[in-house]
């Protein structure tokens, strides 16, 4: 089986590493990921500028063959599949990101959106994400076992599997839950703060969001709250 990972964190993002020592055990993993990190960048694709992508000869999975990518998570997975690796990949992973991808925040996330691009591209598309804090037991607990179930399952024209995995010590998880539906709540409420008055009358802001603790049962939102892990799909065109 060939693998495409990327991610929006960047090519040394720890979660970028984590994901790949798991997905090697499912077959070929390359991987071709931002240079820097694109946080937010939705869908975004690279138009009227050029992309470099470089080895990286010093990654520090064994087998795994690791580019850089001037360009955006999605250009990630177009030119890596297209030109960088040998043959198209059957699965593609982007994660494991750093911060919750559920509910309507899931629009803005450059990883759900390089998953998205898999899914035009025609490829298996799997979204990985975690909490922002470095509490990792329950991802790694369960993370090549949930791979392992969806890389095996098909999903609908369009769609793509969504994981997310709660920011809890494995203790305290309660487990898996699947077929989460997307909250349509907002896991973030942002606002924006007057940072200085500029001249000619301008205005300088700085984005803040506050975390929301209310979703819907039977959601992704409802399920991170709970302390399980989610799993569901999502598709492009809507919820």
């Amino acid at each position: 089986m060939k693998i495409l990972i990327t991610n929006d964190d960047g090519i040394r993002a720890d979660g970028l590493r984590r994901l790949a020592e798991a997905a090697v055990k499912f077959g070929e993993v390359w991987i071709v990921a931002p240079e820097k990190e694109r946080s937010a960048a939705s869908h975004s694709i690279t138009l009227r500028n050029t992309i470099d992508v470089y080895p990286v000869e010093d990654y520090p999975v064994p087998g795994v063959r690791a580019f850089s990518c001037s360009g955006m998570p999605a250009d990630c997975v177009r030119v890596g599949s297209l030109n960088v690796m040998d043959e198209k990949p059957d699965v593609v992973l982007t994660g494991i990101n750093k911060g919750y991808n559920v509910a309507s925040d899931i629009q803005y996330s450059a990883t759900a959106g390089a998953a998205f691009e898999a899914a035009f591209q025609g490829y298996h598309p799997i979204a990985v994400s975690e909490g922002f804090d470095d509490v990792h037991e329950t991802t790694d607990r369960y993370l090549e076992e949930i791979l392992g179930r969806l890389i095996n399952e098909s999903v609908p024209e369009g769609y793509i599997h969504n994981v997310n995995f709660p920011s809890c010590r494995l203790s305290e998880c309660r487990g898996i839950l699947y077929d989460r539906k997307v909250s349509v709540g907002m896991y973030f409420k942002d606002h924006y703060n007057v940072m200085e008055k500029l001249e000619n009358g301008g205005v300088r802001y700085m984005i803040e969001g506050v975390h929301t603790m209310v979703a819907e049962e039977g959601s992704d939102f409802r399920a991170i709250l709970d302390g399980f892990v989610s799993v569901g799909t999502v598709s492009n065109i809507g919820y």
